[in-house]
Parts: C-alpha cells; structure tokens; sequence
C-alpha cells in the first residue's frame, strides 16, 4: 500500500497526495469504520450471551484458555474501534491533527500472537475463534492502514538527514583501499 500517490495537475505537472488524507475522505474509510464497529457490537453482544454460557459449559485448562482469549480480544478491539473513532473525529473536523496524533500515540496496536497455534484453541467454542480470527483480520487491515497514514505524514526531509549505512561502509573501504594502489 502506497503513502502518496502522484497525479497530474496544471503548472509542473505533479501533485503528492497523502495516502491518508485520501483515503480518510473515502468510501473505503467508511467501510472498515462500520465493518470495525460492527465486530465490536457482535463481539460484546456474543461474550455476554451464548459466550458467557458456552464458558461455563468448559473444563480445566480449556477456562482459562477461554478468559485470557476472550480479555485479549475485548483488549483488540477496544484499540481498534479507538483508533477507528479518532481517525472519524479528525475527519469529521472535531479534532485537530496534532490532538489525533497525540491520541493516536496512546492506542497500540499490538498483536498478542495468534492464539490457533496455542495447545486448546481448537477446543475454545466455535463463536470465540471466529471472532478472534475475525478481529486478527480487521487489525492487520488497519495496522497496515495506519503504517501508510503515518508514512504520508512525515516530512520528506527527515528521510535524507538519516544516516546512510551503506554509503559509510562505502567510505570505509575507499580509505582502506586507497592507500594500496
């Protein structure tokens, strides 16, 4: 996924447009907010209800299993619909940028690792896996969403002020080198 595109334009020819300030004003925003909304409303909606009584229903290591999964989903998606909701804040003009950035700096998209290779998981109700693979889904599309976002966000200068490893190693050897001619 690109962080700018370049269209044509009068004068020069080019204009750099942000990734994220497109796609933001898009429908394809639109889609993942409701989409992300969504599986939270399902998620509450299954874990107080057939959730709740397919829990007690399980045995031994199998409920522990089920509670640290289901706290680690209610924790993904709680990052997730946070980071939704401050992106619509921004766009909807109620935020600033500098106030979605600050925001944005105390929502993490972390991913626990994925629970289908834990010893159980296949033993979890059906309801709970498909609900964690289905959040693991939503998360990676906006972790690779938001990558975009902050990399349209950056100035371009700081790119060419970065040190450039291969160019000093480069140095190195033209100095070892030079004096063995």
């Amino acid at each position: 996924m690109s962080s700018t595109r370049v269209i044509g334009a009068s004068g020069d020819g080019n204009v750099t447009v942000s990734f994220g300030a497109h796609f933001q004003s898009s429908d394809g925003f639109e889609l993942v907010f409701r989409e992300g909304m969504a599986l939270v409303e399902r998620s509450a909606a299954y874990l107080d209800g057939p959730g709740r009584k397919e829990a007690k229903a399980l045995k031994g290591a199998s409920t522990v299993l089920y509670a640290t999964e289901s706290m680690r989903l209610t924790t993904r998606l709680l990052d997730l619909a946070s980071w939704l909701l401050i992106r619509r804040a921004l766009k909807e003009g109620e935020i600033t940028e500098d106030e979605a950035k600050r925001k944005r700096q105390r929502v993490k998209l972390q991913s626990f690792g994925r629970p289908s290779h834990i010893k159980g998981f296949a033993e979890l109700p059906e309801g709970l896996r498909l609900l964690i693979e289905e959040s693991f889904k939503l998360h990676d599309r906006i972790v690779q969403i938001d990558r975009a976002m902050a990399v349209g966000s950056e100035p371009a200068a700081a790119d060419t002020t970065a040190p450039n490893p291969v160019g000093h190693q480069m140095s190195l050897l033209k100095q070892a080198f030079a004096g063995k001619a």
